[in-house]
């Protein structure tokens, strides 16, 4: 009966009425029975009834027909589970059951006994969402004072109680439990009975929190041998409490606000707001509202809000439009800001070009510079012939061009001494480079990544060799320092007898003897050079430096590559033939060509060189495997430049031929002769964007295309190695199909016409 009691004591509804008489006693409570019963097996079935003091009968007890041994039993009870200290029973908990007046909820809180009853108005306030200051707590019927405690009550340490709370605005600030009526029947305080390490037992209040609402469970662990469960701490601490709002809203959000987020039936007394038979309303926090201007019908609220949504479309779409204006002007500084830019690059580049060859004209050292000089002379000598045969004639034209002649032999002899000043520097040069790397330590790079440089007895030798050469050719010295350089030139080359060595010994001795006797250096210079050129010797003899053996040219390499020159009449190695597509394996060397070209034709090549060097980059970028580009030489790219491009772009025509590069006609495909185009620098990057050639381009313009790629084709197919890269030939346009490699092509019907590929071109073209 006692479990039933306490079940009905937590399960009371809203509005179901005040619990019965005999369970509002102050002292005695259906929980506390219940653990009494449980732990003890004794029934008490009478309470003691205190007053509150500065009442009516303050400090009187009435007890009504409790048996004395019960009452014996029960007092010695409580004096056990009372602190024994003044201090420790204030701090001590006991269980207060305030019930909801009117709608007769109860809740149950764990409340220190020492603590006043305002703290406990603070507590159910904040818990009800209400100000304290509305609520009153009573017992027993009457008003309790804020300032008692729970202990002046008379409430015993881990005792209970009953009070009713209701409050003093029931309009504006009704009661209602915030927990949902599911929740009723678990009590909120349980009392527990513990035994201690002295083995006295004791009881023990222990508060039951319930979460706000009904957190998802995110997982956890499971141990494998014991199976016990570890939840996520997500999932077992209270989720965070939303504050209250200050500001007071009278709407109907702030009514329907309760239903909405919890989902619940609001009380009939709370939904109708309105004064009734047997409802009353106070109309003390009412609010008038009055009508300020003229009544607005709905055709022009909405007309007004029509205009007000057409309006902030305008200041929208004013605000974008200016967002346009501004990508659309940075667009265009971006875009004047990069022409600009390559504007000064071209100019960059031409003002470069022409220093280059005005450097060139004024101080020739390489070999392109040469050609250049010739390439100048040739344009020149055209001018002048032209010029004397328009101008001229009979005898007085052949005078001029016979003065011409001599001007041109003038101008050829005065090139030629700079040429052979430029290739003697350039020999000193080669023999510094080959000194220099027969002395270099040995390099290679280790697992880590550093470079690991070791030193041998050979390379201190060549390093020693190679100071000696240069204090030997060092002219601007002194006469002590120069018949030092000779001692020390001397010990050296007495280290090894040799014809050689006897040869360069003699030759100190002379120069030793003749700088004694007081002869001039100027007389001096030839016999130095005969001494600096016997030195090299000794020092290119692998016998005596072998660290330049691995620099020098050795009998197998000449025996197994080695080529006749047809114009010279000398054995060279295959390095110093030409390549080009179509050449002769046994055809003429480089020296020979170079002289031949500026003897007849005069022609530049190093342009043709820079475009090579910049197609090979372009095309490395693009594919790292790219053969073709690598295959070609020089002479096949002024071929394919020259013949079949005609030395002319092929969108601009424009003949500037360092302006000129080649790209790929196709994007898509890796670059070779029959797939490519000679275009200007400017043009070559709109090229490489476009993905359909044959959608960007008119027919026409691609049938020429086409057809400069059939000749490419045709003339490369000569070398064998380019013939490997070949690929199928592809299908003659309008109609037009390619049988075989010989040009014969079959029309639209059904006779064949053996006509060359290249002139059924040429007559679309017509």
């Amino acid at each position: 009966m006692s479990e039933q009691r306490g079940n009905e004591e937590t399960n009371l509804q809203p509005g179901a009425g005040a619990p019965p008489e005999d369970d509002r006693e102050p002292g005695g409570d259906g929980h506390e029975e219940q653990a009494g019963r449980s732990t003890t097996g004794e029934p008490q079935a009478d309470h003691q009834v205190r007053e509150p003091p500065g009442g009516e009968g303050a400090g009187s007890s009435a007890v009504t027909d409790v048996p004395e041994e019960e009452a014996e039993a029960r007092s010695a009870l409580q004096d056990e589970a009372e602190p024994r200290g003044g201090e420790d029973a204030g701090s001590s908990t006991a269980t207060v059951k305030v019930v909801l007046v009117p709608g007769g909820h109860v809740m149950t809180v764990a409340f220190a006994i020492g603590l006043r009853v305002q703290e406990l108005k603070l507590q159910l306030a904040a818990e009800l969402r209400v100000p304290a200051e509305v609520l009153q707590i009573s017992l027993d019927g009457k008003v309790v004072e804020e300032q008692w405690s729970l202990m002046e009550l008379g409430v015993q340490p881990q005792g209970s109680t009953r009070m009713e709370m209701s409050s003093t605005d029931p309009t504006a600030h009704p009661l209602r439990p915030l927990c949902p009526p599911e929740r009723d029947n678990v009590p909120d305080v349980i009392t527990v009975r513990v035994q201690t390490d002295n083995g006295v037992s004791r009881e023990v209040v222990v508060e039951i929190e319930r979460p706000p609402q009904q957190k998802a469970f995110l997982g956890g662990y499971r141990h494998r041998l014991t199976e016990v469960e570890y939840h996520h701490a997500a999932a077992q601490t209270p989720p965070k409490r939303r504050s209250d709002r200050e500001l007071v809203v009278f709407s109907r959000d702030t009514q329907i606000a309760h239903v909405r987020s919890r989902a619940l039936q609001c009380p009939v007394d709370v939904a109708t707001q309105m004064t009734a038979i047997g409802c009353h309303i106070s109309c003390k926090s009412d609010r008038l509202v009055a009508v300020h201007g003229a009544y607005i019908t709905a055709e022009e609220y909405h007309g007004a809000r029509l205009r007000a949504v057409i309006r902030l479309q305008a200041f929208a779409r004013r605000w974008l439009a200016w967002q346009q204006m501004d990508r659309l002007r940075k667009d265009r500084d971006q875009r004047l800001a990069w022409l600009e830019l390559q504007e000064r690059r071209r100019k960059w580049e031409k003002e470069e070009q022409l220093r280059d060859h005005r450097r060139c004209q004024t101080n020739p050292q390489r070999r392109k510079d040469f050609e250049l000089l010739y390439h100048a002379l040739e344009r020149w000598r055209r001018e002048e012939e032209q010029r004397i045969s328009m101008t001229l004639q009979g005898v007085e034209r052949k005078v001029a061009l016979c003065s011409l002649l001599e001007q041109e032999t003038k101008l050829i002899s005065s090139i030629e001494e700079h040429r052979a000043a430029a290739r003697e520097d350039g020999r000193e040069q080669a023999v510094i480079s080959l000194l220099d790397k027969s002395a270099a330590p040995h390099q290679w790079r280790a697992a880590d990544g550093r470079m690991v440089s070791i030193e041998n007895e050979h390379t201190i030798r060549a390093r020693e060799l190679r100071d000696l050469y240069e204090d030997i050719s060092r002219s601007s010295v002194s006469r002590e320092q120069r018949l030092h350089v000779l001692l020390t030139l001397k010990h050296t080359m007495k280290v090894r007898e040799c014809q050689l060595t006897r040869d360069v010994v003699g030759l100190i001795d002379r120069e030793v003897d003749l700088m004694t006797r007081g002869v001039k250096a100027a007389s001096l210079e030839g016999l130095r050079k005969r001494i600096s050129t016997l030195f090299l010797q000794y020092i290119k003899t692998p016998a005596f430096n072998p660290e330049v053996a691995k620099l020098l040219k050795n009998a197998s390499q000449l025996k197994n590559g080695t080529f006749l020159c047809g114009a010279c009449s000398c054995y060279l190695l295959s390095s110093d033939f030409s390549l080009a597509a179509g050449a002769r394996p046994r055809g003429r060397c480089r020296n020979c060509i170079n002289l031949d070209n500026i003897a007849r034709s005069r022609k530049v090549f190093f342009c043709y060189e820079k475009i090579l060097r910049r197609l090979r980059a372009d095309e490395q970028r693009l594919n790292r495997e790219a053969k073709i580009p690598f295959l070609l030489q020089v002479e096949d790219l002024q071929y394919l430049v020259e013949v079949v491009w005609e030395s002319r772009s092929a969108l601009q025509a424009s003949s500037d031929i360092y302006d000129l590069v080649l790209v790929r006609w196709e994007r898509r495909t890796d670059w070779s002769p029959w797939n490519c185009i000679l275009l200007s620098k400017d043009a070559a990057p709109a090229h490489l964007e476009v993905e359909d050639v044959h959608k960007a381009y008119e027919a026409t313009f691609i049938l020429s295309i086409q057809h400069k790629h059939v000749l490419a084709r045709r003339h490369f197919s000569q070398l064998s190695v380019m013939a490997e890269h070949l690929d199928p030939w592809p299908p003659a346009p309008l109609g037009y199909q390619l049988v075989s490699k010989t040009s014969t092509v079959v029309g639209c019907g059904n006779t064949e016409r053996p006509w060359p590929a290249d002139k059924i071109i040429q007559m679309i073209l017509r």
